[in-house]
């Protein structure tokens, strides 16, 4: 939604009444209106009286996307506001100081800094955005910031690359590893799919790289490099990250051979343009955020306080939540780069709190058997997590929502494995498609004789096994499908299996009173 200020919604009045149809009025005001769209994203800023909203500015658009997050709302406690501080704010104040205060902070950081941290209007309308229209966003990258910036720091130290540049997470995501923009860049990082795929960072149905933190910084380091060999200034490498190296390299020719960002802004895209002063201002409130009574919200857990195993079995988070005693929306949280609940097979990386990890670790053996003998709750289906690569030659009048249900997946799945413009697909593209295999799960590997084991799930010996076994849910059952028989109904399954009709219509994605086939499987789990 968009509010114009006073001018120009009296303007469009005067249109709409016009009795005579007046071409050139009509094009005046769509050039009105594009001028003043580009002038606000530029800049971040408002008008003074008449408050102008645009919600499709990117940097404003990913911090209202941690309001969103269900998974933050356990992560994140609200802030401790101290009893006193040395600037006798109350809990409400809302500070605000002129512009030679701004300025001489951001002095402060630029003496240190290979950025040009300078102050000038554009970067005033993003520290605006932070400082007061999105201070309680701001409170809860500050809580993120604690689990990931010693990470940031560790391996853009190793790359030599500034350690400023973990402000870049800030305009690109808000710290939010689940971010997704519109055009399907997606993680910390913002990856296209085409730019993660060259720096190693792959996509399927139930991993995206591109969320894992670890993963996605390396990746993100090692494109930063690359920008940095190509323009020699950390600004225009700022630039290019969010416009590409092409569009710079265009913009530096149009300018007539201009080397600087701010030589070169004027012929940038409008988004670019903001861009710098964004990090700029990013820069600005992470390092005085108790300038502005800004207080971190409270993490659940910080960088030093997590660790990480190598999960060798395929194994669901319910099934690590019961294994662990620990809640699911919390691994969920630390592991977002699991985008089904599930961690596949081929030696995966669990992030956990310390302590859980340590528990998996000493019972590690007796949690795989577990899984395999169905102690614990089961995966959603019996089959292991196995999944071919297809691919799919687009033809003519081809939607993409027809080749998603061809394969059994979805729009966003399609988008989030290959690189899908504005203009959509067209006859002879080639799209990657992931069909889930089902695979059956081998016999159960025998293993040595296991130690006692210590806590939750292995903290039983041998012998109690049978009386503490983690009882399968309520709507659980040990038979995970069921073969249409001639004449069953919905009704009968339901009744042979103890499972409620609606249950059952849920599980299969059914319609109400569904015309069942023989030798069709009805799944019995959730």
């Amino acid at each position: 939604m968009y509010y114009y200020p006073e001018f120009y919604v009296t303007f469009c009045k005067l249109l709409r009444y016009t009795t005579v149809r007046n071409l050139k009025l009509m094009k005046l005001k769509r050039i009105f209106q594009k001028a003043l769209y580009v002038s606000v994203l530029a800049t971040g800023s408002l008008f003074a009286q008449n408050t102008l909203t645009i919600t499709d500015n990117p940097v404003a658009a990913m911090l209202d996307s941690l309001a969103n997050q269900k998974v933050l709302e356990k992560a994140l406690l609200k802030p401790v506001y101290p009893k006193t501080n040395k600037y006798k704010y109350t809990e409400d104040s809302v500070p605000k100081f002129e512009d030679f205060i701004y300025e001489s902070r951001l002095a402060k950081l630029d003496a240190n800094s290979p950025f040009d941290l300078v102050y000038n209007p554009h970067v005033k309308g993003f520290i605006d955005l932070y400082s007061i229209r999105k201070r309680q966003l701001v409170s809860r990258m500050m809580g993120l910031s604690q689990l990931y910036y010693p990470m940031f720091e560790e391996i853009f130290d190793k790359h030599n690359i500034p350690l400023e540049l973990k402000h870049l997470a800030v305009i690109e995501s808000a710290l939010n590893p689940n971010a997704r923009s519109r055009c399907g860049a997606t993680g910390l990082w913002q990856f296209m799919y085409p730019t993660g795929k060259m720096y190693g960072l792959n996509v399927n149905s139930y991993m995206d790289d591109r969320s894992d933190v670890y993963k996605a910084t390396e990746a993100a380091a090692e494109y930063l490099e690359s920008l940095y060999s190509m323009f020699g200034d950390w600004q225009m490498v700022l630039a290019a990250y969010n416009a590409g190296p092409g569009t710079i390299s265009k913009a530096i020719r149009r300018s007539g051979g201009k080397k600087t960002y701010w030589e070169i802004r004027p012929y940038l895209p409008a988004e670019t343009q903001a861009y710098v002063p964004a990090f700029i201002a990013a820069n600005y409130i992470m390092n005085y955020p108790t300038e502005h009574n800004i207080y971190a919200s409270t993490p659940r857990k910080t960088y030093f306080e997590v660790d990480t195993a190598v999960v060798k079995e395929p194994m669901s988070f319910t099934q690590i939540s019961a294994a662990l005693d620990i809640p699911v929306d919390e691994i969920t949280y630390f592991n977002p780069q699991y985008r089904k609940g599930v961690i596949p097979a081929g030696g995966n990386m669990l992030t956990l709190p310390k302590a859980k990890i340590g528990t998996f670790l000493a019972n590690e053996s007796e949690i795989y058997s577990a899984i395999k003998s169905q102690e614990l709750v089961a995966l959603e289906n019996t089959v292991a997590v196995r999944e071919i690569q297809k691919m799919h030659t687009v033809r003519g009048g081809e939607k993409i929502s027809t080749i998603a249900r061809k394969y059994g997946v979805t729009v966003a799945d399609l988008k989030s494995w290959n690189y899908i413009g504005k203009k959509g697909i067209k006859a002879g593209k080639k799209l990657i498609v992931y069909v889930k295999q089902d695979v059956p799960n081998s016999a159960p590997v025998k293993t040595d004789s296991p130690k006692a084991p210590q806590t939750n799930v292995a903290s039983k010996t041998k012998t109690d096994t049978a009386s503490t076994k983690v009882k399968l849910a309520d709507n659980y059952t040990a038979e995970q499908y069921h073969k249409v028989q001639k004449g069953e109904t919905l009704y009968s399954i339901s009744k042979k299996s103890k499972i409620s009709v609606e249950k059952l219509i849920e599980y299969n994605d059914l319609k109400k009173n569904p015309q069942l086939k023989v030798g069709q499987k009805i799944k019995l789990v959730s």
